[in-house]
């Protein structure tokens, strides 16, 4: 899947090991047009409640051992927010991670993580040892104003990470374990309708928005709904997913 935020260089190097953590020499954020390095980007692992800066030459370390696929944001002032899946295979290599700069017509829906669901899920769930935040329900959905200015030909509704999905092309993915169970796709609906499904977890996935269905200069909805354990008749059992960076850009 084509990555709307990020260049992804991983540099093949020594890496210094201490007890129990990681830390690796060598990660550094730079723009991704011109690959200058950007100082004092600010990145977080909301699992381990890790957070650091990058210095004057766009450097940081990693102080954790990120034993299982778990999600990393980036955030600085005049730049789209980024998330990426990280595990161990991921930080045990020095990361060049290029951001984009925002535009004008960006609109960010939700920055910070949320967790969706019911709070009732399996340890084999994909992902699930990650989860950290209670759920805030099943259901997310949020109201904003998109400018006639802001439109241009073609707009993607853009999540940044997710985490959690069992449908069960995920499963056959192996990116979960559960073996006799698995769940619908989460929903996603702009203004009242269904856009799309989604079938993986993954980062930085481009949902097209139908031109039609965008309402210029008045509140418009997104809403993105968990999936269902599809195996499970005796309650609704929603399949609880978290979720980071909500926005719309165009293109």
């Amino acid at each position: 899947m084509k990555n709307l935020a990020l260049t992804l260089v991983i540099l093949f190097s020594l890496s210094k090991c201490a007890y129990g953590a990681i830390e690796v020499l060598g990660n550094q954020i730079i723009d991704s047009a011109t690959n200058t390095p950007i100082t004092n980007a600010k990145i977080t692992i909301p699992k381990y409640n890790f957070t650091t800066y990058t210095n004057q030459n766009g450097e940081f370390n990693l102080g954790q051992n990120v034993d299982s696929a778990t999600i990393m944001s980036v955030e600085k002032a005049g730049y789209r927010p980024f998330t990426l899946t990280i595990n161990n295979n991921i930080t045990s290599k020095p990361l060049v991670l290029g951001i984009q700069k925002s535009n004008l017509s960006d609109i960010i829906i939700e920055s910070s993580m949320m967790h969706l669901g019911d709070d009732n899920y399996s340890k084999s769930s994909a992902n699930a040892g990650n989860f950290k935040l209670h759920a805030i329900g099943p259901t997310f959905s949020k109201n904003f104003i998109i400018k006639s200015t802001s439109i241009r030909t073609q707009n993607y509704l853009v999540i940044g990470s997710i985490l959690g999905i069992d449908t069960l092309l995920a499963r056959a993915m192996g990116q979960n374990k559960i073996i006799n169970a698995f769940a619908s796709p989460p929903e996603v609906y702009f203004n009242g309708i269904k856009i799309a499904e989604i079938q993986l977890n993954g980062d930085n996935q481009k949902i097209k928005l139908p031109n039609n269905l965008i309402k210029l200069e008045q509140n418009n909805e997104v809403t993105i709904k968990a999936g269902i354990n599809l195996m499970q008749t005796a309650y609704l059992d929603y399949d609880d997913i978290e979720i980071a960076n909500i926005s719309i850009v165009s293109e």
